[in-house]
């Protein structure tokens, strides 16, 4: 999304320091425009306070307020906790990014040559050539119920039948960045197979108990917030169910736990953000998230990293991730440079993602424009 070189917004938040109303002004235009049910914000200016705003209620009848600690569910935003899970697993040694899929799955599972050759960084970073889930008779008559339901069309990929169609895997001709649900499927087979330990537990250790993630789980309804959650409600998607109504939530058990199954809230995810700008992290964490963050497909638009993208747009970087699921939609980024960090969760499935990227985009112009503040109050905290 374009953004003017120096808007007034721009100039009033560089020159006063108060996002108040620069989020108030997108949040109002965008549910005018995409007609979403309800929003929860959250950004860290400058790695200062971690500050949220809601908008909208968890369900029009007998709704909640919607605020910083309202649960939702995250979609693909799970794959970057898989990403760094699968990163510090490697910074131990327990396992490699060249390991390939004939080294890493069971002796007894027929791969193709192609299929053999993939390696866990590839899986990692959408560049393995698998495609975004595979297309059998069971799948597609999923997908056309989904239209008209709403209900989870990934039941084969969460089974152990994601394995099946690597028998017959043929590699592209050319290897770009795919996005691929059946490749973290099988990173999720992977990790369970390689430590004994699910995904949630894995990441428990690792992430969320040191950064104090307590309402964050890939089992949401096992969270105290759950009953009080966002319900999901229909918009871009399903096709076939009239934009605003509920539509009935995800749940996985296997191996798509750890591509989609994440549930958390904005403050929760702020601490998680923190840690990718702050660089105050020790040890293991820390080494994983700059490996997570590094481009391994380098390009303008959705560079690769493992799991997160990176946009280079009006010559600012922004790194981020984006999730769909049931009714709802995610998003979250940061701004390396600025130090900024912006989190969108809102109980509406809407493709559109603009209100991240149009938050970190301002924040960084006004960060540039700062200078040309001389004789005004500018506060940053």
């Amino acid at each position: 999304m374009h953004v003017d070189e120096n808007p007034q917004d721009v100039k009033e938040l560089a020159c006063t320091g108060d996002i108040n109303g620069m989020v108030n002004d997108v949040v109002e235009k965008y549910q005018r425009r995409e007609k979403a049910s309800g929003l929860a914000i959250g950004i860290i200016r400058n790695d200062g306070v971690a500050r949220t705003w809601g908008f909208g209620y968890t369900n029009a009848v007998n709704g909640y307020k919607i605020d910083g600690q309202t649960l939702f569910a995250l979609g693909s935003v799970s794959k970057g906790v898989t990403g760094e899970v699968v990163a510090g697993l490697v910074e131990k040694g327990q396992l490699k990014w060249d390991d390939k899929l004939s080294d890493l799955l069971p002796e007894n599972i027929v791969l193709s040559e192609d299929a053999k050759n993939i390696t866990l960084l590839q899986l990692a970073t959408h560049t393995s050539g698998l495609p975004r889930q595979n297309m059998t008779k069971d799948m597609l008559e999923s997908f056309l119920k989904y239209l008209y339901t709403g209900d989870n069309f990934y039941h084969e990929l969460d089974s152990d039948d994601v394995l099946n169609d690597l028998s017959s895997f043929k590699k592209p001709q050319v290897l770009v960045p795919q996005y691929s649900n059946l490749g973290y499927a099988l990173l999720g087979y992977i990790l369970k197979l390689k430590t004994g330990e699910d995904i949630q537990q894995l990441a428990y250790d690792f992430i969320f108990d040191s950064l104090k993630m307590g309402n964050t789980s890939f089992y949401g309804s096992k969270l105290k917030a759950y009953p009080y959650r966002a319900i999901g409600h229909a918009g871009d998607q399903p096709k076939f169910i009239r934009r605003g109504e509920v539509v009935p939530d995800w749940s996985f058990n296997k191996n798509m736990v750890a591509a989609a199954s994440l549930y958390s809230n904005v403050d929760d995810l702020l601490k998680y953000l923190r840690a990718h700008i702050d660089d105050s992290q020790a040890g293991d964490l820390s080494a994983a998230i700059q490996v997570t963050e590094k481009v391994y497909f380098q390009r303008k638009i959705e560079a690769a990293n493992i799991a997160w993208v990176t946009d280079t747009k009006n010559n600012q970087k922004i790194t981020y991730q984006v999730g769909y699921i049931g009714g709802y939609s995610s998003y979250i980024g940061f701004d390396k440079k600025h130090k900024n960090a912006v989190v969108v969760l809102q109980n509406t499935f809407n493709w559109s993602n603009y209100i991240g990227h149009d938050l970190l985009l301002k924040m960084a112009l006004a960060d540039d424009y700062q200078g040309k503040c001389a004789g005004r109050e500018n506060s940053y905290k």
